[in-house]
């Protein structure tokens, strides 16, 4: 769910599908732009609707939100960083970890610069009916060189269904922080929709409608953050001075530390039956879904 603005050129395979309608993994087709800005699916349907979809990554505060008043030595930052890094060292030091948990993985298929992190997703804490709860993070941000946990990403949804994000503190206009963002570019959409395709087992026949932006996310790092606790990309790799995992945590030829954790490294029962990267490749036009 890397969807960063540092850069906007795409280095690796993208997945440059979007549409308003209905589309599943098993569909097979081509999307292309429609010449108006909005992007056709392989049904002639058109994302037009989606007036603040992008295809290169872009997200928005969510509304009512702001940063303005965020300061990492705020009591409050203080402590729900601090519960945040109790809670990784605890419970979800590392993938291994992560697995026993439940989280499933997410490899991010659009290089943006520094790609060496990933996302865990709780189908759990993403469907029960908490909101930025340290001891229940929605995701795990992880180091895809060490393994080990980086911080978290809330999402604020409720039983699944996305809600108004709550405020980290609210002293006035002035001093209120609440930093959270939704992704309108279509790498976090597509992530999001990925997530729910082949994570939740709760749509039937597997369709989906493909969303104009997702819930409303923030991040809390546990390692040190050369911009803030709440930035959006992982910390450089020079701020991750994080040992490697000492095992991998399930059955796996890879060595944390020596192997990047990636779906390579993984177990055949943690892989989807497609990937992200094997759903589309792009051509000038559109994507060739190949499935």
């Amino acid at each position: 769910m890397h969807d960063g603005t540092d850069d906007p050129n795409v280095t690796r395979r993208a997945l440059l599908r979007a549409s308003t309608g209905t589309v599943a993994l098993s569909t097979v087709g081509t999307v292309q732009a429609d010449g108006d800005g909005g992007i056709l699916d392989a049904a002639g349907r058109t994302s037009g609707d989606c007036e603040e979809a992008t295809l290169e990554p872009a997200m928005t505060p969510c509304a009512g939100t702001t940063a303005a008043g965020c300061a990492d030595d705020h009591p409050a930052t203080v402590s729900i960083r601090s519960a945040v890094s109790e809670s990784l060292e605890h419970r979800f030091p590392d993938a291994g970890a992560l697995v026993d948990a439940g989280f499933k993985p997410y490899f991010d298929t659009l290089e943006m610069g520094d790609d060496s992190w990933s996302h865990w997703l709780s189908p759990s804490f993403i469907g029960d009916d908490g909101v930025l709860d340290p001891e229940r993070p929605e995701s795990v941000l992880v180091d895809n060189e060490s393994w080990r946990s980086l911080g978290v990403m809330f999402i604020a949804t409720r039983n699944g269904d996305p809600v108004e994000p709550p405020a980290v503190y609210d002293e006035g206009d002035e001093s209120r922080c609440s930093p959270w963002h939704a992704h309108t570019g279509l790498p976090g959409r597509f992530a999001w929709w990925y997530y729910r395709q082949v994570y939740e087992g709760d749509f039937g026949d597997g369709q989906l409608d493909f969303p104009c932006r997702t819930p409303c996310m923030l991040h809390v790092w546990a390692a040190d953050h050369p911009h803030s606790v709440y930035a959006h990309d992982a910390p450089p790799a020079a701020y991750r001075d994080l040992p490697p995992a000492e095992e991998p945590g399930f059955e796996t030829d890879a060595v944390p530390g020596e192997d990047d954790l990636g779906w390579d490294a993984l177990p055949d029962d943690l892989v989807p039956d497609r990937t992200p990267d094997e759903v589309g490749r792009p051509d000038p036009l559109g994507i060739d879904l190949g499935l």
